[in-house]
């Protein structure tokens, strides 16, 4: 009792905005609801290239209130926005805010949604471990995505992987949309890029096509205490990237671990938000607020991720 009221007080602020935002209306799933913050059953939907990061703030967070049922749908993007907006799903997890057409349609509910930004993540590019070139500029990774060069003999001369295969995560990904709105400048993808079946999928084809090239969320290889990353990260090789036209220096080019996701100097970084339509606090309500608070930032921190609030300690070791 004494942790639900902890909880309680924890998401004043949160439930006070949300339900200011939303004193027009509710949706017949809300209205209909009896669960608290801490208890009762929702479905929440993921991007599921955010998959490994949501499982260990959803097993937490049922962990410390056993009345709590979280049911984490994880899909692509776009399907987990049409479910959110459908109110299928009461919370959407995703790397983007919803458009103004999306507002649109909650607003005619008379519903206004919240989004708190929870995190920081990025975009991962792999290559299997035989290819030589696993450093690559923006522009360069520009040239590959939009098909400019379909051979690695033209990223690299001596490069004699042959044809560029490029691999995602499924269709509708949010990694594929990030491509196209921040490497190819909307142009459209090549057509030698295709999606695979799941992230796991799509590590282990790089992993035996050398000539393969893999987008994939940076959590899936960010926790570098868990197994199963340990696991993939022995089959694949992590790209460094840089910014700059021309990489001149090993020094310009910069693989997505978390120091560089706090300094901003990985260039694909991502914003992670928690999308909430829920006009009452409920248990919607109770669980962006826990994972926007102080022990769902800690799993992020602990993932390998750039947690949205508090301070990361960066340490600059200089050899002698």
């Amino acid at each position: 009792m004494h942790a639900n009221f902890r909880v309680a007080g924890a998401i004043l602020a949160f439930s006070g905005l949300l339900s200011g935002c939303n004193s027009g209306g509710s949706s017949a799933s809300t209205a209909a609801a009896t669960d608290t913050p801490t208890s009762g059953t929702i479905r929440v939907g993921v991007d599921e290239t955010f998959e490994p990061i949501l499982k260990s703030q959803v097993d937490t967070f049922q962990k410390l209130y056993p009345g709590a049922h979280i049911q984490a749908v994880y899909k692509p993007e776009q399907q987990v926005l049409q479910s959110f907006l459908a109110d299928s799903t009461r919370l959407a997890i995703v790397s983007r805010d919803l458009t103004a057409q999306e507002k649109g349609v909650l607003e005619r509910l008379q519903l206004s949604p919240r989004t708190i930004r929870i995190g920081v993540d990025g975009v991962a590019i792999i290559v299997h471990p035989s290819n030589p070139d696993s450093l690559l500029t923006l522009p360069q990774l520009r040239t590959i995505f939009t098909g400019q060069q379909q051979q690695w003999s033209q990223v690299d001369g001596k490069n004699k992987l042959g044809a560029i295969t490029i691999v995602f995560d499924n269709n509708n990904s949010s990694t594929a949309r990030f491509v196209q709105d921040s490497v190819t400048r909307g142009a459209a993808l090549t057509k030698a890029a295709f999606a695979s079946k799941s992230n796991p999928a799509l590590i282990d084809y790089v992993a035996t096509h050398p000539n393969a090239i893999g987008v994939i969320g940076v959590n899936w290889i960010s926790d570098r205490d868990d197994a199963s990353v340990q696991k993939f990260l022995k089959r694949v090789r992590v790209v460094g990237v840089s910014p700059k036209a021309t990489g001149s220096t090993p020094d310009d080019y910069v693989q997505p671990y978390q120091a560089y996701l706090a300094q901003k100097t990985y260039p694909l970084r991502r914003e992670l938000y928690v999308i909430s339509r829920e006009a009452r606090a409920g248990l919607g309500t109770g669980f962006a607020s826990f994972v926007a608070g102080n022990k769902g930032q800690l799993i992020m921190l602990k993932s390998g991720l750039m947690p949205a609030t508090g301070q990361v300690r960066l340490i600059e070791v200089k050899s002698k």
